[in-house]
């Protein structure tokens, strides 16, 4: 019993504070990683607890520093892309002043599509600070994936299956191999060598190859029948192929949530404590927490803005594509595999870009391959839900050159992240991949262009799988 007692005397003795010599009490020791974040007084609790590094000091709106905040950006590189705002009236006027000069018309909209891209990825980053890391990474590529979800949307409700089918695989490639180029590249400028969390690099290369197998499976699905000769006709073909899209499109999106609910709920500490890492070593932090910054309310008002401009340029463009397709040499698959993507991304491209410049690795690297998961697993599942919705026949079916690009570059990615080290060679080689395969994209054929090689009396293979990707049959 004496010794009970003495035990639980010595415990009692350690959870007591300490005196200091002068007999004032010291503070107990921090026990868990938010006591040393925001100290032992300041339990805050909640999605929307502000960081420092998200503070404004202001609420509500205020005009003149609203413009100012949004004229100045995130750096240097957005600065000069808010040079191109002129642009944005221009084209909407344009596009529903002039019936034709198609080509005029859908260059002045793929440039105005840039800036207001960069509002939204700006005021995404903006309210990702106010935010918990793991939440404020996830809440900022999902509202820069918003101008991917409205030109998906759009395109689909125009038809133009075949564009969409490009684009999110284009967009994929897009955020693998030139992005994330890129931002190895920036890095490697700066530093010798560039250091990465296994979490980011190996928890998001084992979902890119699944999400890749999952996309391509319809294709494989869809050959191998359409040459095995099965008595079965090219309608039910279709209809097979149709159902097994949807059925991936679900369970790809069920993948996603369990993913997120990883990140956010199992493993958070994980990432939580990585990207706190990053912040450490930013190189530019003290003029972040330096600058005015929006309110939680300005940010709102910046994306909602920003959203509705997007909407209405991205119904511009999207309505000039089939004129630039069939009177001016470019070819469906370049238009949906590079340059569809290129406009979208641009947002999430230049904020990753800088923040790999910062050395905040971990952070780009989120920001590159989280938005392609986000784009495989849920923006292209969610095409062909609402298709299934609205009864379009939006499938997950590529062309096999489309498909092999995608599965090689997952490959090529996850050989370069396994040693969780970057330099600027690594980068230089990732983008003259992608440019190679935008090369290819250029040459390739249209589907119509296959489709004129007819025989007597019959409609070749060739002509039958380049009619449903046009949707002329089902």
């Amino acid at each position: 019993m004496a010794a009970r007692r003495s035990s639980s005397g010595h415990r009692d003795r350690e959870k007591a504070p300490r005196r200091s010599r002068n007999g004032e009490r010291e503070p107990a020791l921090p026990k868990t990683r938010q006591e040393i974040v925001n100290g032992p007084s300041e339990k805050k609790k909640g999605l929307f607890r502000v960081k420092s590094a998200g503070e404004s000091g202001r609420s509500g709106i205020h005009p003149l520093k609203f413009l100012a905040i949004t004229w100045r950006s995130s750096n240097w590189v957005s600065r000069m892309v808010n040079i191109l705002w002129p642009f944005v009236p221009a084209a909407i006027a344009l596009h529903w002043a002039i019936e034709d000069h198609a080509v005029l018309k859908f260059s002045l909209a793929y440039v105005a599509m840039v800036p207001c891209a960069n509002l939204i990825g700006f005021a995404g980053q903006e309210l990702a600070r106010k935010l918990p890391h793991m939440f404020g990474v996830l809440t900022e590529i999902t509202i820069a994936s918003i101008v991917e979800i409205i030109l998906f949307m759009i395109l689909l409700f125009h038809d133009e299956y075949y564009v969409i089918q490009a684009a999110i695989l284009g967009s994929i490639l897009a955020n693998m191999l030139l992005c994330l180029g890129l931002c190895f590249f920036a890095a490697g400028l700066r530093r010798e060598e560039s250091t990465f969390h296994a979490a980011v690099s190996e928890v998001g290369s084992n979902l890119l190859l699944i999400a890749g197998l999952g996309l391509a499976i319809p294709t494989v699905f869809e050959r191998s029948v359409t040459n095995s000769g099965f008595n079965l006709t090219t309608e039910e073909i279709s209809t097979r192929v149709l159902h097994i899209s949807r059925i991936i499109a679900v369970l790809l999106i069920i993948a996603y949530a369990v993913f997120i609910f990883f990140q956010m709920h199992t493993h958070h500490g994980i990432y939580d404590e990585l990207y706190e890492l990053d912040e450490a070593r930013d190189a530019d932090g003290h003029k972040d927490r330096a600058k005015e910054k929006y309110t939680f309310t300005e940010c709102i008002l910046a994306l909602a803005v920003a959203v509705a401009l997007v909407t209405l340029i991205a119904i511009a463009l999207v309505g000039e594509i089939p004129a630039i397709v069939e009177n001016h040499n470019i070819s469906d698959p370049f238009m949906g595999l590079i340059l569809v993507p290129l406009v979208e991304k641009a947002a999430e491209h230049l904020t990753a870009i800088d923040e790999a410049w910062d050395n905040q690795i971990n952070f780009a690297l989120s920001h590159c391959i989280g938005a392609t998961i986000q784009t495989a697993m849920l923006n292209a599942p969610l095409v062909a839900i609402v298709g299934w919705i609205a009864k379009r026949q939006m499938a997950l079916e590529f062309e096999i050159f489309d498909i092999v690009m995608l599965i090689l570059a997952i490959i090529t990615v996850g050989n370069v992240l396994r040693d969780q080290k970057s330099d600027y060679l690594e980068g230089f080689l990732c983008v003259v991949v992608y440019v190679a395969i935008a090369v290819a994209a250029f040459y390739f054929p249209n589907p119509h262009e296959a489709a004129g090689t007819e025989t007597t009396g019959e409609t070749t293979e060739v002509t039958v799988h380049a009619m449903r990707h046009f949707g002329i049959i089902q």
